[in-house]
């Protein structure tokens, strides 16, 4: 029988270190044979990089939020089905640098109040939630200047300015407590190796008892 996979998302603010904490943990969980896929959204399959291109680059009101909640589920649709589900299915621990989190955040609240209809898309076309989500917590001043100082072509939701980093740091937060059985918030502010160290530590525990857990079927 093959052994389960483990879905493990990273969620936090632009500019909070996620994609380097993602990216460290895949290369840490390597080390120790463990086979990783680390991945991203929106992207992470050819047709959602597609449809990345589409949301994160333009005008901050290129696109109306329910549209781009239409786009980044299309995009999740795709990543599921060509990526996320068949390696959980071989075994492998699946890294994605954010997934729904961040769609409840942005489009479900943010920039509008479609929070139940990101859910009932949610539930209707993708029906996975992630096995544990880090949230990297940070400053929105601080996180806002990171991600300003990358100076990338995918800068449309920076544009919108600290008001939606700040709604977006207490939103993420909120989701912490809402799903608490699945949600680790861990502090940004901290060097990156310490942050790493916690991540680390998080998902050891994680896996430890998902271990037990299995061992008891």
């Amino acid at each position: 029988m093959t052994a389960q996979g483990h879905f493990i998302s990273f969620e936090g603010i632009d500019g909070s270190g996620k994609s380097t904490q993602a990216r460290l943990l895949a290369d840490h969980l390597r080390a120790q044979g463990h086979d990783v896929v680390l991945t991203r959204e929106p992207g992470g399959s050819p047709g959602a990089e597609e449809i990345r291109a589409l949301v994160l680059q333009g005008d901050p009101d290129r696109w109306s939020a329910e549209t781009e909640l239409l786009l980044f589920t299309a995009a999740r649709r795709d990543h599921m089905e060509r990526l996320i589900a068949p390696s959980l299915a071989a075994g492998k621990i699946v890294i994605c640098d954010r997934f729904a989190d961040s769609t409840r955040m942005y489009q479900g609240l943010s920039r509008g109040d479609l929070r139940a209809t990101v859910d009932a898309l949610h539930e209707l076309m993708i029906g996975r939630e992630p096995d544990l989500t880090i949230l990297i917590d940070m400053d929105p001043g601080e996180g806002l200047a990171r991600a300003k100082g990358r100076q990338g072509s995918e800068e449309r939701f920076e544009d919108f300015g600290a008001d939606l980093q700040a709604a977006m740091r207490a939103g993420f937060l909120s989701l912490a407590e809402e799903f608490a059985a699945r949600f680790r918030v861990i502090g940004g502010a901290d060097e990156v190796d310490t942050i790493a160290a916690n991540v680390q530590d998080t998902v050891a525990a994680f896996l430890a008892d998902r271990s037990d857990a299995a061992s008891l079927l």
